[in-house]
């Protein structure tokens, strides 16, 4: 008997997927644990497994389609003869509530005017989800799902366009959606924002020195600042304030079609190499579009890093939920650069912002100690 392929929850905040590729076509052996299909997250492209053995089996939902959550998209067959030839083509045009299927940008790797390099960051960052998937959350068991309210359904006051030109509607990406519905939750947070022009030569010099990344280091020295001031690694519920012994810094990256958070755990513990190892190994999870929720979910503190921009000499982020600050770092100048440190009000107080970039002056005066 013929079981549904479902579209599979891949993160948290998918609702939707967008079928990329079919690596199967029907009548094809598959086994189970085989990679049958890729699909687009609102994060990520990622692989959709067999639940068991079998055959493809048509019908299938088109390349580039998008579908709900839940739905069905294709079906495994016990046996050959129940094979159903029906399969849409690969190229069949995109159905009306589908998306456009922009590509996966490779994300770029500006120089920052100190001459280091690192994965394009900006801001403001995202990650509303603090899930961590298991390692067989790819897998598409059949489950009944509740049908979602579609992608592009994005709650909040919509653009007074009528009084104005002709216009287009053209449907964001997957990514772009999340940075949509991501922003209106942060809109929720009561914000402070605490500025100062802080010494970043040392290093800067320390790093090249070191020939370690820029981003890495300003990270480790958020870290070792949060642990000196815990309320930064708490976070705001209703029942009181989340308390969290590890540092896990969030550093947002630009991939070219949106903005995602790739998260350093543990980073003022662990050694300064294994960090830098990680970080090598998810900037090019972000270049690649591979990165997988327990990439990007549950930082306790954010880090968004402008300095690629020469042209940048400060700016703001919004604090996600679950955190209680992001640190904005600005472009690099001879007297210093300006940081701006955005603040959830429930956590954290103006004077405990100003202790926190007191602490971080020196940590950046003394950079022998990030950079051992």
């Amino acid at each position: 008997m013929s079981q549904p392929i479902t579209m599979p929850a891949l993160s948290d905040t998918m609702s939707n997927g967008r079928l990329v590729k079919w690596r199967k076509k029907p009548g094809d052996t598959i086994k189970k644990g085989e990679v049958i299909a890729e699909v687009e997250t609102d994060k990520a492209v990622m692989d959709v497994e067999a639940f068991e053995d079998g055959y493809l089996s048509g019908p299938l939902v088109a390349e580039g389609t998008e579908a709900p959550v839940g739905e069905t998209i294709g079906y495994i067959a016990g046996s050959r003869g129940e094979v159903a030839s029906v399969a849409a083509p690969a190229t069949a045009p995109v159905a009306p509530k589908a998306a456009d299927g922009a590509a996966s940008v490779a994300a770029q790797t500006p120089q920052r005017t100190d001459g280091s390099s690192d994965a394009q960051p900006i801001s403001p960052v995202l990650a509303a989800s603090m899930a961590t998937a298991g390692p067989r959350a790819r897998q598409t068991r059949p489950a009944p799902a509740p049908r979602p309210t579609p992608a592009a359904t994005v709650p909040g006051p919509s653009s007074p366009l009528e009084a104005g030109p002709p216009y287009r509607v053209e449907r964001a990406s997957s990514l772009r959606e999340a940075v949509a519905r991501n922003m209106i939750a942060s809109a929720a947070i009561p914000t402070f924002r605490v500025s100062a022009q802080l010494p970043i030569e040392p290093l800067i010099k320390a790093a090249k020195e070191r020939q370690q990344s820029l981003t890495l280091s300003l990270a480790r020295a958020c870290a070792l600042t949060v642990v000196e001031h815990s309320l930064f690694n708490a976070a705001y519920t209703p029942d009181g304030l989340a308390r969290r012994d590890r540092v896990d810094i969030g550093v947002a990256v630009d991939n070219g079609d949106g903005l995602i958070t790739p998260v350093l755990r543990d980073a003022a513990r662990r050694p300064l190499n294994e960090l830098a190892q990680d970080w090598v190994a998810l900037r090019e999870k972000v270049r690649s579009r591979r990165m997988v929720p327990a990439d990007y979910s549950g930082a306790t503190f954010y880090l968004s890093d402008l300095g690629v921009f020469p042209v940048v000499d400060a700016f703001d982020s919004i604090v996600p939920p679950g955190a209680a600050a992001i640190l904005s770092v600005a472009a690099s100048r001879p007297q210093g650069v300006y940081v701006t440190l955005a603040c959830d009000h429930r956590v954290v107080f103006g004077a405990d912002a100003a202790r926190f970039l007191e602490t971080l002056r020196q940590q950046l005066n003394d950079p022998g100690k990030l950079l051992p």
